[in-house]
């Protein structure tokens, strides 16, 4: 397991440093400037700005000092439009509250997903598995976009028992209409892999050796079915998991919550690239990391795969 678990760092690490030599390319690479706006600056001012920010440096030195800075100490330097703030001071400030309702929104998404999958798959063909399948479905139909107004519509305006908007240092009465939102896709997703899966393995043979043996329902699923089953749930859940961590653009600017999705949409009108791209390894590194982890797990279920 440790060499099958150095392999993937050694693929993991070269992966985010290109990551991070791609985006700064890309970013600098865009028309325009952070600086640039409908009523030009005077050359003296522009000059002394690109200074500050070592805008004047040629391109292939700003790329090198800002690979190292970003490799070695993690720095992704100040930002462009937030005045006397740097971006790592930003993204510690919204990447908490996305990574508090990101935990809770893939603790619910995966708890209920593989629930109403295992239930529908045995259950087939009940009306159990038409309501479970008539849930995910109804589910998938209503993205977060959607999801959000109307939880805010009925449980804020209607019914006034949460509030719309907010944090409030993450009260759960601030966070259970995020989760929902973020969650309920993400859910129906793994609800639909899960019956599929587990209605393949309940169908193998050492799964009809283990019903010929007499061994009870309940320990052939837990202990024989559902491991197996959950093989391509896991490779759905590396990038879900990532997806609501990290948060969604529209949960923030909706709930008003302050995460680093809102950040990065105004970065995104401000042209402030340093926000951009920081935000962006930000993600390619959690993606890397749970792919990592979720390989690991793959390793640990099957361990065919370390082969």
């Amino acid at each position: 397991m440790f060499a099958y678990i150095v392999r993937r760092l050694a693929v993991a690490v070269p992966t985010l440093l290109f990551l991070v030599v791609f985006s700064f390319v890309l970013m600098f690479a865009a028309p325009g400037g952070p600086f640039n706006s409908e009523r030009p600056l005077p050359p003296q001012i522009m000059a002394n700005i690109e200074a500050r920010y070592g805008l004047d440096q040629p391109y292939w030195k700003q790329m090198w000092d800002y690979v190292v800075a970003v490799v070695t100490q993690f720095d992704f330097g100040p930002s462009f439009q937030y005045r006397d703030r740097t971006v790592n001071d930003i993204i510690a400030q919204g990447f908490p509250v996305t990574l508090t309702y990101g935990l809770w929104s893939a603790i619910v998404a995966v708890i209920f997903g593989v629930a109403l999958g295992v239930v529908a798959a045995i259950r087939q063909n009940s009306w159990v598995d038409y309501t479970a399948v008539g849930i995910s479905i109804g589910a998938q139909a209503l993205p977060n976009f959607v999801m959000g107004p109307i939880l805010v519509l009925v449980f804020t305006l209607w019914l006034g028992l949460l509030p719309g908007g907010g944090w409030y240092g993450g009260q759960w009465q601030y966070v259970i209409l995020p989760v929902v939102a973020l969650s309920t896709s993400y859910m129906a997703s793994i609800a639909r892999i899960t019956r599929s899966s587990m209605l393949e393995t309940l169908n193998s043979n050492f799964i009809r050796t283990a019903k010929a043996k007499g061994l009870p329902m309940r320990r052939v699923i837990v202990r024989h079915a559902l491991k197996p089953a959950l093989l391509p749930v896991l490779s759905y859940l590396g990038p879900a998991v990532v997806g609501m961590i990290t948060g969604s653009v529209v949960v923030d600017v909706i709930f008003s919550t302050g995460g680093i999705g809102q950040f990065f949409v105004n970065s995104a009108f401000n042209r402030d690239y340093a926000v951009i791209m920081g935000i962006t390894i930000l993600v390619g590194a959690l993606t890397i990391t749970f792919n990592l982890i979720v390989d690991i797990l793959y390793a640990w279920i099957d361990p065919r795969i370390r082969y």
